[in-house]
């Protein structure tokens, strides 16, 4: 289907930069060169264009992984590398009902609103009113916003639901609200928690193992990229090592 004002369009240029815009009547610039957007109309997506000095740019259209790494933020994001194990761990899918607290900019809200499908659910909180707004901005570029509830409000003791498929916490103190995913889980459900400091793992651990969790996990995961000359194979000089700890758990009977 050929391209119209408004679709979204991932630009690749020659030299790998990749830029994710909307098609509109204005023009887009790099640091090599300039290219009119309103050109980009009627052509399909694979098609290559060329800036007023000749760069070559491909129109590629943008993967979910593209939007999550190039969402607007107030806040540190959940990177694609740990939201591919979160989304399975904690199996959503379509149709599941999850839970996030700490939603932030949305990254994570994001690529959860895109698994759950259109029958799904995602009950987002944030207390911050502003990074709530930039969250909501991110969700309505992938045109999900009906698949999420946004709930500005800091939750001290318990959520509004229960019978929840997962939950999901991202805060400075997720130890706090432990007994509170607990009791909106359904039985036997998992849940997940993002930290960035080894002491917040111990002060998760110990609460995790006072309440009926089993199945504890901590992980982390380190992402290096690889030089795609075939002749001269080796790692990038740069990779994306830590990012944040991520501790599972599942839902059992009280003890």
């Amino acid at each position: 289907m050929p391209l119209k004002e408004g679709d979204f369009v991932l630009l690749l240029s020659e030299g790998g930069n990749t830029y994710l815009i909307k098609i509109k009547d204005t023009y887009f610039s790099t640091h090599k060169d300039t290219l009119y957007l309103g050109d980009l109309k009627g052509l399909d997506y694979g098609a290559k264009v060329f800036g007023k000095k000749g760069t070559c740019f491909y129109l590629l259209k943008p993967t979910i992984h593209d939007f999550l790494m190039k969402v607007e933020r107030l806040t540190q994001v959940i990177y694609p590398k740990d939201i591919g194990l979160i989304l399975l761990k904690l199996d959503v899918g379509p149709g599941k009902v999850v839970l996030e607290c700490g939603g932030g900019s949305g990254a994570l809200t994001s690529a959860l609103a895109f698994a759950v499908g259109d029958k799904g659910k995602v009950i987002s909180y944030e207390k911050e009113a502003k990074f709530q707004e930039v969250a909501k901005k991110n969700v309505s570029r992938l045109g999900l916003e009906e698949r999420v509830l946004f709930k500005n409000q800091e939750v001290r003791d318990k959520f509004d639901e229960k019978e929840i498929d997962a939950v999901f916490l991202d805060l400075k103190e997720p130890w706090l609200l432990l007994q509170a995913a607990w009791n909106a889980l359904k039985p036997g459900r998992p849940l997940g928690i993002l930290v960035p400091t080894t002491n917040q793992i111990s002060q998760c651990l110990k609460e995790l193992e006072r309440l009926p969790f089993a199945g504890i996990e901590v992980l982390e995961l380190l992402l290096r990229k690889y030089k795609t000359n075939p002749e001269r194979i080796r790692p990038e000089d740069r990779m994306v090592a830590h990012t944040g700890y991520l501790i599972f758990a599942r839902k059992v009977e009280e003890k």
